[in-house]
């Protein structure tokens, strides 16, 4: 069951798009419309701004846009409904609950599941079949009550053991491979178990919920670990191990992890607040995550080269929502777990409070690599730390920097300092230069990832672009016959903007708002479409002789020859070559 059109427009209506945006961003009055920084990117200069008038937003510097609704599903990670959810609660509004896939596949339903998988599978560290997983457990010092706690389990090395189990419980072959809880032999078309001798970390989110799986093979298998994939209750990029446990404790700070033994070697040491990633480097929206709990972050990745090339990645992206972040070092271990087994937790306490910033971080992976008693070394390093120095933003902070990195390698803080002012304004050009290619590119349609058909007819997306702005400025110009005839869905060239023209068309016939995309389309699709909007209403006509205009010239440019990606590209060289 969807929820009713009239029940969204009432959320929408109830939700005043510059009171919810402002909850998360400081927003300033600027003629009739409201400005502030990005929350969905890092900016010095305010880009993002509200258009009260229109009930939606719009970001110049990242594209991101739509209504109330995309707003929340960006800014707090949720899906369609689960947007439309939250704003209900803040608006005092029942909807309907539908928990449903198109496929037919409940989330709930897999909820459910994973809670009797999860009870299997800590059960199984009981059994003679699963002796292996309770062993590992043990040699790595994990008390019994830390495995209860966390509901630590093992899948039996066995192809059908789960799958008979859930049976016995119910549930369809369908949903334990919708739950990435079996697989299908492509031979017999039997279900196998997914998870198989593999001791077994249920990640549970905040309100309780067993929402996925990690598995750590007990044997020389690869991969060493293997996870869930996204399922109608999970996704991978959204959630983090622990946190269920951490929100308690963290709001004042809180440790990333790597993997999950890091963190549960730090809970029970007493380290409360610690969360990791699940099996793949962070995320913006596991950023955003950690940004809505708490105010600093300390990166404790393994000492190895792919720990610290993702600490420096992860350094950029809690920086970007605004995170203070620091790194740990840890002499004589490679993890966390390591290091409190090695010299205990009271050792690792002054460990965390010596944890340094994102310039020790980046001083110290350059220097390891030279050698400074030799003149030609130091020169190198100081020419790598002066790249360095010059993206920091803040002239205050990038002064500090420059003087301590001169003290340290002994040379002249004003010679440092010239060669940093060099290397940002060669930045500075290149950057410009970019700027300029990237903006002539994006006008020809090189790139476009939203609307792949721009490039083979730029004269006709364009003409469609306007079409698809003014609809959703004045939509009763979609029954204006121009040249005899109302446009239709046929006479658009792009995919793109077949599918924009088919939804725009249903929302006027429904009498929802023209611009209702947060059901149909991603964020990034939805930002597209309302800068087509906001594009035209920067326009003073946009009445029924400039639509029927743009209505001719766009069935006027399909009947051209449609050029393929190899004619472009051999176009693009005669002219090169000319």
């Amino acid at each position: 069951m969807r929820i009713p059109q009239e029940i969204i427009e009432e959320i929408k209506y109830r939700c005043d798009i510059v009171d919810v945006v402002s909850s998360y961003v400081t927003l300033k009055r600027a003629g009739s419309n409201m400005n502030g920084l990005c929350p969905f990117h890092s900016e010095k200069s305010p880009s993002f701004t509200v258009f009260p008038g229109e009930r939606n937003f719009y970001c110049f510097g990242c594209g991101a846009g739509g209504d109330v609704i995309t707003f929340v599903m960006k800014a707090e990670n949720l899906d369609y409904r689960g947007a439309l959810e939250f704003l209900a609660k803040r608006a005092g509004i029942t909807i309907p609950q539908n928990d449903e896939r198109d496929d037919g596949i409940k989330k709930n339903r897999i909820l459910d599941m994973n809670r009797d998988a999860a009870k299997y599978f800590h059960g199984m560290l009981n059994t003679q079949a699963g002796s292996p997983g309770m062993e590992y457990l043990l040699s790595r010092g994990l008390s019994m009550a830390t495995i209860k706690h966390f509901g630590l389990g093992y899948a039996p090395n066995d192809f059908g053991a789960t799958v008979s189990y859930l049976k016995g419980k119910g549930y369809t072959d369908e949903e334990m491979k919708v739950g990435f809880l079996c697989g299908i032999s492509q031979k017999s078309g039997r279900p196998y178990d997914y998870f198989r001798n593999r001791v077994m970390f249920p990640i549970i989110d905040v309100t309780g919920n067993v929402i996925a799986f990690g598995g750590r093979v007990l044997d020389d298998s690869k991969p060493k670990y293997l996870n869930t994939s996204d399922t109608p209750a999970f996704k991978k990029s959204r959630n983090l191990f622990a946190l269920n446990f951490a929100k308690k404790s963290c709001a004042e700070q809180m440790i990333l992890c790597e993997g999950y033994m890091d963190v549960i070697a730090l809970h029970a040491a007493g380290f409360t607040n610690a969360v990791a990633t699940l099996g793949t480097a962070i995320t913006p929206e596991q950023a955003r995550i950690m940004k809505r709990y708490t105010k600093s972050v300390i990166i404790s990745y393994d000492s190895d080269a792919a720990g610290q090339n993702a600490a420096d990645k992860a350094f950029k992206l809690l920086g970007e929502v605004g995170l203070e972040t620091r790194i740990l070092r840890m002499d004589g271990a490679k993890d966390p777990d390591e290091y409190i087994k090695k010299f205990g937790a009271l050792k690792f306490k002054s460990v965390l409070e010596g944890a340094g910033s994102r310039m020790d971080f980046k001083y110290n992976a350059i220097i390891s690599k030279y050698d400074l008693t030799l003149d030609d070394d130091k020169i190198k390093a100081a020419g790598e730390l002066a790249e360095v120095l010059a993206g920091v933003y803040s002239e205050v902070e990038r002064d500090i920097y420059i003087r301590n990195v001169a003290a340290k390698l002994d040379i002249p803080a004003e010679r440092l300092r010239m060669d940093v002012d060099r290397i940002m304004r060669r930045n500075k050009r290149v950057e410009k230069k970019n700027e300029s290619t990237a903006a002539m590119r994006a006008a020809e349609g090189w790139g476009d990832r939203i609307n792949t058909d721009f490039i083979k007819n730029p004269r006709a997306a364009r003409a469609e672009e306007s079409i698809l702005g003014m609809l959703q400025l004045r939509p009763e110009l979609i029954r204006t016959a121009c040249g005899g005839e109302v446009l239709k869905e046929d006479d658009f060239f792009t995919e793109f903007g077949k599918r924009a023209f088919r939804v725009i068309s249903a929302n006027i016939e429904s009498g929802a708002a023209p611009d209702n995309f947060a059901e149909h389309f991603n964020i990034d699709e939805s930002g597209r479409l309302i800068t087509m909007k906001i594009n035209r209403s920067q326009l003073t006509e946009n009445g029924e002789g400039v639509y029927c205009e743009c209505v001719a010239a766009l069935r006027d440019a399909g009947k051209q020859k449609t050029m393929n990606i190899e004619d472009i590209l051999s176009k693009k060289r005669r002219t090169t070559n000319e």
